[in-house]
């Protein structure tokens, strides 16, 4: 479908340094329970180039000892991230066996939420204040917990009321170790007009935060649309000036794995393909920044027994590096890139920077293209699109149409009408081509506006760029 294209080169990768600000990121949880060796990833991962990097706090891998905080192992993560131009972004979490019988017997502590006695809030708070102090100057952004609306992460379980208040008193403690701290609450997986809303509703939790975030591990990416507008709703009740954050979406590159969407007959194709339309829904969607769970294939380990290594050793394929696992179920082997870390490596060479959303002079044009055997002509409500305008000043559309990935694949074609100034590209971000378009394609209107004819348009999002391209090899 890109033969009547010229091809002029692809991609360049671009540094996290390379841009001040970004709202795109990746996951590198999990941390608090050693299940990877970050320093075969450190490299790989600024490759990619992606600024924004989750990653979470391990109180119980911190605090081995009452009152006593070995932050070693978080220092080296912080330090060796923002050495290679990212930004870290910790998720304070999850509980400590010194505190807590119930942490004794689950692995890492995962969901054990430390409220149900004084002695478990103030050894929190006093952890919380803490690592807000250590890390001052170093980092800023902090998350509350993750996915409190499920009972895989608050096995007491689930009640919007305990999250909102922990919430609250989480942010406290935090702006006392640090106080130009931004922080981040929610962090749903599941259910935002309910639970998220019960928790903003009682509790004071929209003025403790700064910002939103949620999770969305959804076949279907229009829903991202749906969740968004609703948290923004939220907002417009109870705190207009929260942002809203997307920080974890992803899938797996093969069938058999465990964890969210696991029943899918998932291949690296499949994944790098919603990748690109998670990500790109996301910030269409006006999210200040998300993030791709996750950086290396890794243990599930969100619902494991101590003493029963049976339980843990869930094996997730989320990664856009690849890896084996040793008989404890740690992440071994080279970490090789998948189709998934290319793919997003290019999504990150044309929005890699702070782009805006922008609605722009462009339409659809429904027409019948003979080189694709007289398909049906799409009109607008077949194709999810939208704008950006990016740092370097030129402007970005986003298009593709939404075909079932786990079902079918598509490519076609569409006629457009734009009045967008500047020379116009089309950038495949699957393999960082870019293309100039010939006469025949690229036509002038009676207006002196351009009809971009038959342009190919595929089942996951292309590019069509208007004035300055980003970096590319010859």
């Amino acid at each position: 479908m890109m033969y009547r294209l010229n091809k002029i080169g692809t991609l360049q990768p671009q540094a996290p340094s390379a841009h001040a600000a970004s709202r795109l990121g990746i996951g590198f949880e999990k941390l608090d329970r050693a299940v990877f060796d970050p320093e075969k990833a450190y490299d790989k991962l600024a490759a990619i180039g992606v600024k924004w990097v989750r990653i979470q706090s391990g109180w119980q891998r911190t605090e081995r000892a009452p009152g006593v905080y070995d932050f070693a192992w978080l220092d080296s993560v912080v330090d060796n991230l923002i050495a290679r131009g990212m930004r870290p972004w910790i998720c304070l979490c999850y509980g400590n066996e010194l505190y807590d019988d119930l942490a004794k017997t689950v692995f890492g502590a995962v969901g054990c939420p430390p409220i149900h006695t004084e002695e478990q809030r103030t050894a929190w708070r006093n952890y919380v204040v803490a690592t807000a102090a250590h890390f001052r100057g170093r980092v800023s952004d902090y998350e509350i917990w993750n996915e409190p609306d499920g009972r895989h992460c608050w096995k007491t379980g689930v009640n919007a009321t305990e999250l909102g208040e922990f919430t609250v008193a989480t942010a406290d403690a935090v702006r006392e170790g640090n106080p130009d701290a931004y922080i981040i609450g929610g962090v749903v997986c599941k259910n935002v007009c309910g639970f998220l809303a019960k928790a903003l509703e009682t509790t004071g939790m929209a003025n403790a935060i700064d910002a939103i975030s949620y999770h969305e591990y959804v076949f279907d990416e229009s829903l991202v649309d749906q969740k968004v507008r609703a948290i923004r709703g939220l907002a417009n009740l109870h705190n207009p000036k929260l942002e809203i954050i997307q920080g974890e979406s992803g899938t797996q590159s093969r069938a058999g794995g465990h964890g969210a969407l696991k029943i899918g007959a998932w291949t690296p194709d499949k994944q790098a393909r919603l990748l690109l339309r998670h990500l790109t829904a996301d910030l269409l969607a006006g999210v200040k920044f998300t993030s791709y769970f996750t950086c290396v294939d890794m243990i599930e380990a969100l619902n494991g027994t101590v003493g029963d290594k049976s339980t843990y050793l869930d094996y997730g394929y989320f990664g856009v590096l690849g890896a084996d696992f040793d008989e404890n179920g740690v992440s071994t082997g080279d970490y090789t890139p998948k189709p998934s870390y290319y793919t997003l490596q290019n999504l990150n060479s044309v929005l890699g920077g702070n782009l805006v959303n922008l609605d722009l002079p462009i339409t659809i044009i429904p027409e019948s293209a003979p080189h694709t055997g007289y398909a049906p002509a799409l009109a607008a409500p077949d194709v999810t699109y939208g704008g950006f305008r990016l740092d370097n000043g030129a402007y970005a559309v986003a298009y593709w149409y939404p075909t079932n990935l786990m079902t079918s694949t598509y490519q076609g074609s569409i006629t457009m009408q734009s009045a967008i100034p500047g020379d116009v590209h089309l950038v495949d971000l699957m393999d960082g081509s870019v293309y100039t378009l010939p006469e025949d394609i690229l036509t002038d209107d009676d207006f002196g506006h351009c009809i971009l004819k038959n342009i190919p348009i595929k089942d996951y999002p292309m590019f069509l760029i208007f004035g300055e391209l980003p970096a590319l090899h010859g």
